[in-house]
């Protein structure tokens, strides 16, 4: 199940604590600026955290371990740091311009003004792979354990026409990547005159683990815009299941296939968040086989007949194993292709508040944002299933579709792996030349 909050941390760029800046631009390099941003080059190279480096409010986030990690990660795609050049915005931030051996990124930092100045504000960004290329990004999604695709693709009258891809026709887990498809047709109803977006709903029973309404009084009242702004921007489970309640099954199940899916018998009943985590359960595994074995109709029927059983709280990690939990078989599957497609129906018939709600998260920062008029997102994780698609529009009017999706059923994935293959391919999609 996505856990947006986490995502939208890792597709974003990297470390986050980031502290106003507030001093003027042109100052020179402050011997505090220098000297902190040299102890961090020594740390992304391999060296400990100095004590006392970071600020506890810092820590309080963001712990020592996760920038260590962050280092290892950066060195493993990207060699060792080489030189840096600083460009302060007075004694107390500053960017900083990493080179590593292969890449280029951008470093902001923001210390305390007061000594020790320790670093109240890191966040690494914009990497950019020298010499990088659309057949290197497939070579690399080729080298992911388990299975891996992509697609970029021009968006236009004709429908998405890909640039670049790898496996991209291949039905893949998406996790609550599945929630474009709830919006479509929450998108659909509205511009059928059959909803309003200002239309007052009865908050649903919580559904766990991600999102923020799970610990809200049931029965609150939310509007329809609400309900979909949160299932898409921090991929709240009770929102989800609370729309998906009053679209209705069948109109969503239809939108799967009006939105493009290729196998649309495959993908649908598409599962509330609390159907799939009751059939992931230990404790329904005779209900999963029969699952896995039904075709789209007996789906619907073991749905109808077992709804008592399939809408229990979420199991715990522990119940489940802490490990990859029938991604092969309770899921939402659909290809990169299909998801692009989705995007681009959204992008021509969804309308200016869907488009505008998708857009609210759009999963990156800094250069990966500013470069884009439009950029909507939407991700999906759960242990062995991450998925992120991007819908962009770049300062020309031209309309992109970006999707990929990384599935391993035996082990957990590197969720930073995946999110710089991402930011490669926004930035690929950028250099992309005109058709």
């Amino acid at each position: 199940m996505a856990i947006a909050r986490a995502l939208q941390a890792l597709l974003a760029g990297v470390l986050l604590m980031i502290a106003a800046p507030a001093t003027a631009q042109g100052a020179p390099v402050s011997p505090q600026l220098q000297a902190r941003a040299g102890e961090m080059v020594a740390f992304l190279n391999g060296a400990p955290v100095p004590d006392r480096y970071f600020s506890a409010g810092f820590l309080a986030e963001i712990p020592v371990a996760r920038v260590a990690s962050l280092g290892e990660q950066l060195r493993a795609e990207h060699g060792a740091v080489e030189s840096i050049s600083i460009a302060p915005d007075g004694a107390s931030a500053g960017t900083v311009t990493l080179e590593y051996e292969r890449a280029t990124a951008t470093a902001h930092l923001v210390l305390e003004p007061a000594p020790p100045h320790r670093v109240t504000g890191l966040l690494i960004s914009d990497v950019a792979v020298r010499g990088d290329s659309f057949a290197a990004l497939a070579e690399d999604f080729a080298a992911l354990p388990g299975r891996a695709g992509f697609v970029v693709a021009r968006v236009g009258e004709g429908g998405p026409t890909p640039i670049a891809a790898h496996n991209a026709d291949t039905p893949l887990a998406i996790g609550s990547g599945f929630k474009l498809y709830v919006l479509a047709e929450a998108a659909r109803q509205v511009a059928a005159g059959e909803r309003r977006w200002d239309e007052v709903i009865a908050l649903g029973p919580a559904s766990r683990p991600s999102g923020v309404t799970q610990d809200w009084p049931a029965g609150s009242p939310l509007t329809l815009h609400s309900l979909a702004a949160l299932m898409i921007s921090i991929s709240d489970n009770t929102a989800t299941d609370t729309l998906m309640s009053v679209l209705g099954r069948n109109a969503i199940d239809r939108i799967v296939a009006i939105a493009g899916h290729a196998d649309p018998a495959r993908a649908v009943p598409l599962l509330t968040t609390r159907e799939a985590f009751a059939l992931k359960a230990p404790a329904n595994a005779d209900l999963r086989n029969l699952w896995t074995a039904a075709d789209a109709e007996a789906r619907r029927a073991l749905l109808r007949d077992h709804a008592e059983r399939l809408t229990p709280t979420a199991p715990s990690l522990a119940e489940m194993g802490g490990a990859p939990a029938a991604i092969d078989s309770v899921e939402w599957f659909a290809s990169p292709a299909d998801l692009a497609r989705a995007l681009d129906w959204l992008r021509r018939e969804g309308g200016e508040t869907a488009l505008a709600i998708l857009a609210i998260n759009r999963g990156a920062a800094g250069e990966a944002v500013s470069r884009w008029r439009y950029l909507g997102f939407k991700g999906g994780s759960e242990i062995g299933v991450i998925s992120a698609s991007y819908l962009i529009e770049d300062e020309a009017g031209a309309w992109f579709a970006l999707s990929a999706s990384w599935n391993d059923p035996a082990a957990a994935l590197d969720e930073a792996r995946f999110r710089g293959l991402m930011m490669r391919a926004l930035r690929l999609v950028d250099a992309a030349p005109a058709p």
